[in-house]
């Protein structure tokens, strides 16, 4: 009979980054094992299993403190830690044996400062969670990229995390700190579930979304970015990617039965458009209208003269107002709306180049090839493996090891 490792996945499932993770994971060992998990579905807090009852050879945990990470280091398992913080990855740290698989938070946090920065607004603001290092560094990012911009971002600071008590406690003061801001403004949450918070204090206070306040989240949690009214705009992270490679590399320590640190890194990919920062939400009866125009056809067989034409007003006029609302010319816009459905297609289907092209509104492949190039420093192709490496690998390749 061949050996099944036991692997505990110690990771939350409640929130949709801990589901891509582990649906990565659950890839890896679908395809190179079989594992058998030790599941514990929930929230951040997680526990090692007992030894009494429990074999285990690797393990993937978030460090939600130095009680588990002490358990983990007494156990000797080769271990896959999520965020561990600064002090634990300094050299001479005990933890610093552990590989840490992380988000690209400042990444995340540069794509949120600048779809709000597109959005024009009078201030700029951060919502985060206290004590969580994945928040503190999207905070630490996204301050210093509105900085950059001109700005100086306003955060609220939170007296506890949240839960129950948020609820209870925090809200009526996060709808208070809300309602003093500046506006319009813009407001990035550290993550899809804060943005929720945001919503809800709102609607509390009385302000409208987006006209008066735009949000964005982080994690992209499909179900709660669409439960959100109005829906939730996210930065998207490639976690199941992310946690493919972090299943690789467990499977090659249990091999030895050592910790082998290695720093893997969730990338940021964009910010996945619903109406908590949609311009068509606003009062702007032109720019809804030209903007719905260039969303739903992604600028095929249209150019700026010819929508300020169907929209019949001067191309100068047209030009002024989305330079107000976006910081760019109409042609730019059609422009970034066309880049932004080609690399959803890249990131979500297996569409042949010269297709995508066609969908996104391109003339050509070659012209696309020239776009990325210009904008992204890559190729289509390249972009696709980068980020859809698991998907767009032929399964015999994956089998062979390579």
């Amino acid at each position: 009979m061949s050996h099944t490792p036991q692997v505990a996945l110690l990771v939350e499932t409640a929130r949709g980054y801990g589901r891509d993770v582990a649906l990565g994971i659950a890839r890896y060992a679908r395809l190179h094992g079989p594992w058998s998990f030790h599941l514990t579905p929930g929230d951040f807090e997680q526990a090692l299993p007992s030894a009494k009852y429990w074999k285990g050879e690797g393990v993937f945990a978030r460090m939600t403190g130095e009680e588990l990470a002490d358990q983990l280091l007494a156990s000797g398992l080769p271990t896959v830690a999520l965020d561990m913080t600064e002090a634990m990855l300094q050299r001479g740290s005990p933890y610093a044996a552990f590989s840490d698989l992380r988000v690209d938070s400042a990444a995340a946090a540069n794509l949120a400062a600048a779809h709000l920065l597109e959005r024009r607004r009078a201030a700029y603001a951060f919502v985060g969670t206290p004590g969580k290092v994945w928040s503190d560094r999207r905070e630490g990012a996204f301050c210093k990229a509105i900085r950059n911009g001109g700005f100086e971002a306003h955060v609220y600071r939170a007296g506890r995390a949240p839960g129950k008590a948020f609820w209870d406690a925090e809200l009526p003061k996060l709808a208070e700190w809300i309602g003093a801001l500046p506006k319009p403004v813009g407001i990035m949450a550290c993550n899809d579930e804060h943005g929720l918070y945001v919503l809800d204090a709102c609607r509390r206070v009385g302000v409208r979304v987006p006209e008066e306040v735009a949000v964005v989240g982080v994690d992209n949690d499909t179900l709660l970015c669409e439960l959100c009214s109005p829906t939730l705009s996210s930065v998207v992270l490639n976690g199941v990617e992310g946690g493919y490679r972090a299943a690789a590399h467990l499977a090659a320590m249990m091999k030895t039965g050592r910790n082998r640190p290695r720093r893997i890194q969730v990338e940021a990919l964009r910010v996945e458009l619903r109406q908590s920062s949609d311009v068509q939400g606003s009062d702007n009866v032109l720019l809804s209208t030209a903007m719905a125009s260039i969303q739903q056809h992604y600028g095929r067989d249209m150019d700026a003269d010819g929508l300020a034409q169907r929209l019949g007003v001067p191309r100068r006029e047209l030009d002024r107002q989305f330079r107000e609302a976006f910081g760019r010319s109409v042609a730019a816009q059609i422009q970034q709306v066309r880049l932004d459905q080609a690399k959803r297609l890249l990131e979500e289907t297996d569409h042949p180049i010269p297709d995508v092209a066609e969908a996104a509104g391109y003339s050509s492949a070659s012209y696309l090839i020239q776009v990325f190039r210009r904008e992204l420093g890559t190729t289509p192709s390249k972009y696709r493996s980068g980020v859809r490496a698991l998907a767009v690998t032929p399964i015999k390749a994956l089998k062979n090891g390579s």
